[in-house]
């Protein structure tokens, strides 16, 4: 089953917040979720105490909170990020039952979990669900995780980072997708990302530990690597680009940085692939119109 398009977001506003007011007002949202009452109750006082605009500093205070939107920049459900130690609880809903069997919720795991694992560096991610949240069990043991505990009040499960990494890397939690990065490349980016940080490089990481790993002598020709020309279609704009390193971007020239989110975005993919990626704060449809120049194709190997 082909997962639908999710981002997280961490900016929280007032409009946000009753929203989510609205949904923990649903019994049938609240039926499953142990702390409803304290969720709700920590809301209505974050909206009530303050009039700023944004409220995100707020729903950080207890661990790392995101709104979930869907493709079109809809907001459908939020996710909490709890870490203690290495461990780090992971809770979410989806808000509108019009949304419910939809797929959206196991795309916001793989997100929760693309978080907790390669930004937050936890070592395991918990969930705890009550035995009768029947969808919510199927949801995470469909994205891998694993049953730690049972009783009669709530079942524990859990997922580690080296289970998540081998997970990733056998394509049962990423994108339908094959992406491709020679050997080289990945050596290189492994090194880059060592020191970065943003979202930006959460997102290349991930792409770098899904990807295929070949030979620089073996990778087709119409794949984006490093120091490739391409043209790129994001949405209905068109642009020729060169992926680079950030030492080498230059906006004005065309030079794009892999830590850029276009960057970041197209490495590995092939020409006539195309995709939603969340490109600032909007999702964008980004295709691969044409490889123009790559360097192992013409036996550059070491650019």
């Amino acid at each position: 089953m082909k997962m639908p398009f999710v981002s997280l977001r961490p900016e929280i506003t007032r409009t946000h917040a009753l929203i989510l007011m609205g949904w923990l007002e649903d019994k049938r949202v609240t039926r499953y979720l142990s702390d409803s009452r304290s969720v709700s109750r920590f809301i209505a006082q974050a909206v009530d105490r303050t009039q700023t605009p944004i409220l995100t500093h707020l729903f950080n205070q207890r661990g790392r909170f995101f709104m979930t939107y869907d493709r079109n920049d809809v907001p459908v459900g939020f996710v909490r990020l709890v870490k203690t130690g290495s461990e780090c609880e992971i809770v979410l809903v989806i808000g509108d039952q019009d949304n419910w069997g939809r797929g959206l919720g196991g795309s916001t795991i793989r997100e929760g979990l693309k978080l907790a694992f390669l930004d937050m560096r936890a070592e395991t991610v918990i969930a705890k669900i009550q035995p009768g949240n029947i969808r919510s069990l199927k949801g995470f043991e469909s994205c891998g995780f694993l049953r730690k505990a049972e009783m009669p009040t709530l079942n524990s499960l859990y997922m580690t980072s080296g289970r998540y990494l081998q997970l990733l890397r056998e394509g049962v939690l990423a994108k339908a997708t094959d992406i491709y990065v020679t050997e080289i490349d990945k050596a290189r980016l492994q090194s880059l990302i060592e020191f970065e940080q943003g979202a930006a490089v959460v997102e290349l990481e991930h792409e770098i530990e899904r990807a295929i790993v070949v030979e620089p002598q073996h990778v087709a020709h119409n794949v984006v690597t490093m120091n490739s020309r391409v043209v790129l279609q994001v949405d209905q704009d068109q642009a020729q680009v060169e992926l680079v390193y950030p030492q080498d971007a230059d906006d004005r020239s065309g030079k794009l940085s892999i830590l850029s989110d276009v960057g970041a975005a197209i490495l590995g993919y092939q020409e006539g692939d195309a995709f939603d990626w969340r490109v600032g704060d909007r999702t964008r449809r980004i295709q691969i119109d044409k490889v123009i120049y790559q360097p192992e194709s013409f036996g550059n190997f070491h650019l």
